[in-house]
């Protein structure tokens, strides 16, 4: 009996307008009071510029972008899309999800539409739902979609997050193969580690309840990000029977260069196996897997038949990972 992959067949990305570099957010910050730097932000983060929204542009405009780019390159039409799977905690609206709003955008009609709540895990959630619905032969083209608008959840006064986030898209379009495609898919989740990066705000009675902000203990998520992104890569491996020095590109969450780099130290990933794109996007939440991806497929590192290793962790306390043949 024939193995059913679900194999990528395109990718894109959308990032809004011109960048912000850490000497605009500099200033920026200094006109509220709160002082910071090029040299602070870049020495903790990596990050260098950033992306944002403006009015009027929400997370399903910036996928329709990222969705258009990555059908084009797979050779179908949004028409033949079976499913769509976003990854958000931003959506445009409480409801309908912004999958559907999506799946309107691109005329996907055909095509079922849903949206996955895992913060920064939620590319790496939806590309786990969709490897599963397509091995189950319930769908043959899947639109799996990682982005966010985290912008819009920043405290100006707090310097330790308002520096870190940016806005961003990344798809995926994943087909039915008998080609090797994902090899092994792992997601996790430990709500007891909730309290260390959360939002609260909720709309209650036509008002927002709780604290609309990010709210992150940098401290407990760099300790527990690279134990679990760690665990969850071995698991992968294991699971598909293949060692370290197999891979060839380690992409994992663009969070912190800091976070990266210890994860790939404990896994011993050579540093230049890494796709590294935070400095110029900023931890951009669930869009920062797919965005590095495109990034590193469309400027050619990234050739069919590699072995890439793909992870997410974000709040929840959420993290995953995808092993696969590109």
């Amino acid at each position: 009996m024939k193995h059913t992959y679900a194999r990528i067949i395109g990718t894109g990305s959308c990032v809004p307008n011109e960048p912000i570099t850490n000497a605009m957010l500099v200033e920026r910050l200094a006109a509220k009071g709160i002082e910071t730097s090029d040299e602070w932000i870049r020495d903790r983060s990596g990050i260098t510029q950033r992306y944002w929204v403006s009015e009027g542009q929400t997370v399903s405009s910036l996928a329709e972008v990222a969705a258009k780019n990555a059908l084009q390159m797979a050779g179908i039409g949004a028409d033949e899309l079976d499913l769509i799977i976003f990854g958000t905690t931003t959506s445009d609206m409480m409801f309908p999800s912004a999958g559907c709003l999506l799946q309107s955008r691109i005329g996907a009609k055909k095509a079922a539409a849903f949206d996955v709540v895992a913060a920064c895990s939620g590319f790496i959630y939806s590309m786990t739902m969709a490897n599963a619905m397509i091995q189950a032969g319930q769908a043959k083209n899947v639109l799996v979609v990682g982005g966010d608008v985290i912008s819009r959840l920043l405290d100006w006064n707090d310097r330790t997050t308002s520096v870190l986030f940016g806005d961003g898209a990344g798809a995926v379009v994943l087909q039915a193969s008998e080609e090797a495609g994902i090899l092994s898919c792992k997601i996790h989740s430990d709500g007891d580690l909730s309290s260390i990066l959360y939002s609260t705000g909720v709309i209650k009675n036509g008002e927002i309840v709780g604290n609309p902000f990010i709210t992150m203990d940098g401290q407990a998520v760099f300790k527990n990000a690279v134990k679990v992104l760690g665990d969850v890569a071995l698991e992968v491996l294991d699971d598909a029977h293949m060692g370290v020095e197999q891979l060839d590109w380690f992409i994992p969450h663009q969070a912190n260069i800091r976070i990266m780099q210890a994860a790939a130290k404990r896994l011993n990933v050579p540093t230049e196996k890494v796709i590294v794109s935070v400095d110029q996007h900023g931890n951009t939440s669930a869009a920062s897997v797919p965005l590095a991806l495109d990034m590193a497929v469309r400027d050619g590192r990234i050739q069919k038949g590699q072995t890439l290793l793909l992870q997410g962790v974000g709040g929840g306390f959420s993290w995953g990972a995808s092993l696969l043949k590109f």
